[in-house]
């Protein structure tokens, strides 16, 4: 019985073979015209239409409205394209050195509307829209390479007049604060890290799943605003300025950024710079504890502190303490 299957398929594959290639060849053209069709030749970030780029800059507007009003506002040109930078004149002491605040993913300047308050009463303070994100940035050069990353904020810090220059970082603003200590801290004074993604730990396997359907454009924008909830450990976002900022970058940007590569251990314990590490303990992104002792193990000027209630969003949740970590940091660090 089965010789017999096996004979009428033979046959009927010999009595057809014509057809049955012209259907593959047929099929092939098909899937190489749809990958074409969804290529997406472009190098560098772009906004998808007028449209979406206007709906964000009317959300980065009003979200920008929630912080004080700049003192200056710098486009400095690099080699990587033109970078945005709201400088705020703080502190008591004019000529020490500044913080330059490096956001979180899609979350651009305004994302410090909580922390500018108490941070100013420190010291002078810059804020940067990430080269390659959405904001006030424009890339014109690919950026791939964890050099290429690093280069493109060098020569921001290169640009501004003060001698040295302290990093914070939050999220993967953190992973570029570090990585720039690591390839390129000429200018950089110190580093505070708030729940840095991707510098002491992976990410979690839930982050990754739940970050997949929100990259997709046409998405509903209650996915993007669940995922940035989650990301809070559940805040309610609907309301808040910079949320809607971060729901229309998602919606609207193309980024165009190489993955971010973690940093070895013997990288982390060469940067001789000092590094403040403050961990979320109940950050959903990774694995909070296990990051803090990786820092503890590799840094070799670094202090490591948990906020044990903190969600990843821990900036805009303890403001004033972050603020007292760091003049208590900068203090021990920079006599």
């Amino acid at each position: 019985m089965v010789m017999k299957v096996v004979r009428r398929v033979g046959t009927f594959l010999r009595a057809h073979r014509r057809l049955l290639i012209r259907a593959a060849a047929v099929l092939a053209v098909i899937t190489v015209a749809i990958a074409y069709a969804l290529r997406d030749p472009a190098p560098v970030g772009y906004f998808t239409s007028t449209e979406s780029h206007d709906r964000f800059v009317g959300a980065y507007r009003e979200a920008m409205a929630q912080l004080p009003a700049p003192d200056r506002t710098l486009d400095v040109r690099t080699g990587y394209g033109v970078v945005r930078l709201y400088h705020f004149s703080g502190g008591a002491e004019p000529a020490a050195a500044p913080l330059l605040l490096l956001p979180g993913r899609a979350s651009a300047s305004p994302v410090w509307a909580d922390n500018l308050p108490s941070l100013l009463r420190l010291r002078g303070v810059y804020t940067v829209d990430l080269l390659g994100e959405p904001g006030m940035s424009i890339q014109q050069r690919p950026i791939t390479g964890t050099t290429a990353h690093a280069q493109w904020l060098h020569e921001v810090l290169l640009a501004l007049p003060e001698p040295t220059i302290h990093l914070v970082g939050v999220s993967f603003g953190g992973w570029t604060a570090m990585n720039l200590a690591v390839h390129r801290p000429q200018k950089v004074g110190s580093v505070v890290l708030l729940d840095p993604v991707l510098v002491f730990a992976g990410l979690s396997a839930e982050v990754v799943l739940r970050s997949i359907p929100v990259s997709v454009r046409w998405a509903p924008r209650s996915w993007r605003d669940s995922f940035t909830s989650w990301t809070a450990n559940g805040a309610p976002v609907e309301d808040v300025p910079v949320a809607r900022m971060i729901e229309a970058g998602m919606q609207a940007y193309v980024m165009k950024l190489s993955a971010p590569t973690r940093p070895s251990e013997d990288q982390l314990a060469a940067v001789d710079v000092p590094v403040l590490v403050l961990m979320a303990g109940k950050s959903r992104l990774h694995d909070a504890g296990e990051a803090a002792k990786l820092a503890e193990r590799s840094l070799t000027h670094g202090t490591v502190k948990t906020y044990p209630d903190a969600s990843h969003a821990l900036n805009g949740e303890y403001p004033n303490e972050i603020a007292a970590d760091i003049s208590a940091f900068l203090r021990a660090e920079q006599p």
